[in-house]
């Protein structure tokens, strides 16, 4: 079977290219950045990248990047350094980034959080996202609004 080509967002702002040679769904990832955006007080028209990549090319990023040995399930890579708008502000549109993943890697991830592929990806979509936006996971602290923000998130999409 062989892979279909990359898929465009409904959206102009979403870019998805899928070159890691396995099937996932991008339509799904297409919906839940359509949920996050105006859930994490974006404009609806920041602009975002998300790309698929081989094991291969994921080492090569996380060895210039970040100066680690091997493939990675996710990296983030903000531009504009945007941030959810303040209630009562108007979000402003910009460059959010780009999200990189690994599906190779993630498959097993997932397996060992009892997840499917793609439910593994729609997580670290919104780790991405919430990197992208600057949150991180270095304290304890930081840790725990992070991920509590990520579940927030998700479970509200998975009501949608």
């Amino acid at each position: 079977m062989s892979e279909p080509p990359p898929a465009s967002s409904s959206a102009s702002n979403l870019a998805i290219a899928n070159d890691s040679g396995i099937v996932v769904d991008v339509d799904a990832l297409d919906g839940l950045v359509g949920h996050l955006l105006p859930a994490m007080r974006l404009h609806p028209d920041c602009e975002l990248s998300i790309t698929l990549v081989d094991a291969d090319r994921m080492t090569d990023l996380h060895v210039e990047w970040m100066d680690e040995p091997g493939p990675t399930d996710v990296l983030s890579f903000p531009m504009d350094e945007l941030r959810s708008a303040p209630d009562g502000v108007e979000p402003v549109p910009g460059v959010l980034g780009d999200i990189v993943l690994c599906p190779d890697f993630v498959r097993a991830q997932a397996q060992e959080k009892g997840r499917s592929l793609d439910e593994e990806l729609a997580f670290l979509v919104t780790h991405g996202m919430l990197h992208l936006i600057g949150y991180d996971h270095a304290t304890p602290e930081d840790y725990d609004a992070m991920f509590a923000l990520q579940d927030q998130l998700l479970a509200e999409w998975s009501r949608s």
